[in-house]
Formats: C-alpha cells, structure tokens, sequence
C-alpha cells in the first residue's frame, strides 16, 4: 500500500494540475472577451436594429422579414463576431426609427444599427461607425408640375423631413441661412414623409437620393413624382455602434473591410442596386465615384 502511495500523489497533483489549468482557462477565457462580445458569448445573440422604409438598405420584403444591402452587410458582421466568440450567434431583430435608433444603441437596447444612417462627427461623438459603405446625399422630391428646381426655391414652402435626420438639419441650415422661411413637417419615418409628399400635404420631400428613388421604384411613382439634380448634404452611410467598445468595433471594422476587398461589396451593390429586388423593384443607380474610391482605398487585411 505504501508503495503505491508516489503515484497515487502524483496522479492527484495530475488532477489538481488539470483542474486548475482548466479553471485558469475559464477565466482567462472570460476576461478576452468583453463589453458586446461578451454578452454575445454569454446569450449566444447579436441584436440589429432595422429600418422598415429604407429600401434598399432595409425594409422589410413580403414575410415582413428584414431585407437589404446593410442586411446583409450585418449578417457578414454577425458570422465575424461568431467565429470570434466561438459559438453560432442567433439574431434578434429589433426596428428601430431615425429618431429612435441612437438611443436604441446607446442604451443597449441593440448591438448595431443596420439600415441608412450617416456616419459623421457630431454622431461620432455619441456611437460609433463601421468603415463607410454607401455614399448618399439630400435632394428634393417635388410634383413633375412643381417649380421647385433647387433648395433657392424653397422659399416659404412647406418641406417634409423625416424626424432625426442629416435632412431634417440641412434643410433648416439652408432656411437659417438664406432667410428662407422654410415650414418643416418631421415624421417617423421615411415612409411617412412620402406619404405627406404624396396626399400633397407638403411642396417637397427632403430625404437621401438612393432613398428618394427607392420610393419611385416601389410606387412606381416615376410619372407623379421628380428629384431635383442638386445636393443639398452629402451623406456616407456606415453601421453604427456603441461606442467605447474597441474590441467589438476592431470586429466590425475588419468584417466590413474584409466585405469590401473580397469583392463581396461590389456583388453586393449590384444585387441590391442595379438587379431586380426580392421585392421586385429594379432601382438602376450605378455605383457613384465615391463609393469607388473608398474601395479601391481600402487595404487588405494583412494576413
């Protein structure tokens, strides 16, 4: 018996060894992983906040399920953060509004913002942003018969905005500024701003270019309805996110660069901009120069 007694100790301090190795482990697994990547791990999902109306970034298709070139864009940034925490990451949808959204991110109601939001400083002072997936800009939708042509011929006419906007701030600038005594109506949401454009409770709608063709294309209200050829604002769009959180946004700034330099982003533009839609709108807008440049600007990941 005592003979055996050596190896029973050294089978024993074997297993005291692995136990405190494996509870080591546990631990140090649970401090690499932080703020929404932990609570990813933890609840094994990533909740997206999406837009209804904001076709074709996000809107919802026939089933009311969320569809759209950021939709998709998201999805690559879930798969990420999966292989990341090391466990398959389920998604729980939640829309969200322009006026809503950012306190939707920032009191944690959601873990990213996928639909049609610039990315600028005075925001980035509050959330964050992923790299820049979209260029867009504020025009005007009139009447055909309208004489509105530019924001100069705003001039004492009612404007509708939807609440929350880069549009909303650029038209009421352009009003203070050129003493323009412009009336704005603020919605929810985009869809509500075409709605009064349409039942002729305002003389224009302000809204993003892509969005304000989305409208035409889904209504096919190309023969009613016109956009005005000039900028108002220039908008980048990008997926936002809560700030001061390094290690998620590190994730989702290689999972975006990591769409673009694969060429996943060119397949995507094209499906969701220049094909037919799930839907079966067909909007036929070329990439713009912009949105060009920033590919061809993007490194590769090293490996």
């Amino acid at each position: 018996m005592a003979a055996r007694l050596p190896g029973m100790l050294a089978a024993l301090w074997l297993g005291l060894v692995a136990t405190f190795g494996a509870t080591l482990a546990v631990a140090q697994d649970a401090t690499v992983l932080s703020g929404t990547l932990k609570k990813a791990r933890d609840t094994g999902t990533l909740v997206i906040g999406y837009r209804e109306s904001s076709l074709p970034f996000s809107y919802l298709n026939q089933a009311s399920r969320p569809i759209g070139y950021s939709i998709d864009i998201c999805t690559e940034i879930v798969q990420a953060a999966s292989e990341e925490v090391g466990r398959e990451l389920a998604v729980k949808w939640v829309p969200v509004t322009s006026e809503n959204r950012f306190e939707a991110i920032t009191s944690g109601k959601i873990d990213l913002e996928c639909g049609s939001t610039t990315r600028n400083a005075e925001r980035m002072q509050t959330v964050a942003f992923s790299p820049v997936i979209f260029i867009a800009g504020t025009k005007l939708m009139v009447p055909r018969a309208s004489p509105i042509k530019s924001f100069r011929d705003l001039k004492g006419k009612t404007v509708v905005v939807t609440a929350g906007t880069t549009n909303e701030q650029a038209v009421a600038q352009l009003s203070k500024r050129f003493d323009l005594n412009i009336n704005l109506i603020r919605v929810r949401d985009h869809a509500d701003a075409f709605a009064v454009l349409s039942r002729g409770g305002a003389d224009a709608y302000a809204g993003d270019d892509v969005l304000l063709y989305g409208f035409l294309a889904h209504y096919g209200a190309g023969k009613k309805f016109i956009i005005t050829r000039d900028f108002i604002s220039y908008d980048p769009y990008g997926i936002m996110l809560r700030k001061n959180d390094p290690q998620f946004a590190t994730l989702v700034g290689k999972a975006v660069r990591d769409v673009i330099t694969s060429g996943d982003m060119e397949r995507l533009y094209k499906q969701w901009f220049m094909n037919k839609l799930p839907t079966g709108e067909r909007l036929g807008i070329p990439m713009s120069a912009e949105l060009e440049g920033i590919i061809d600007a993007t490194p590769e990941r090293p490996e």
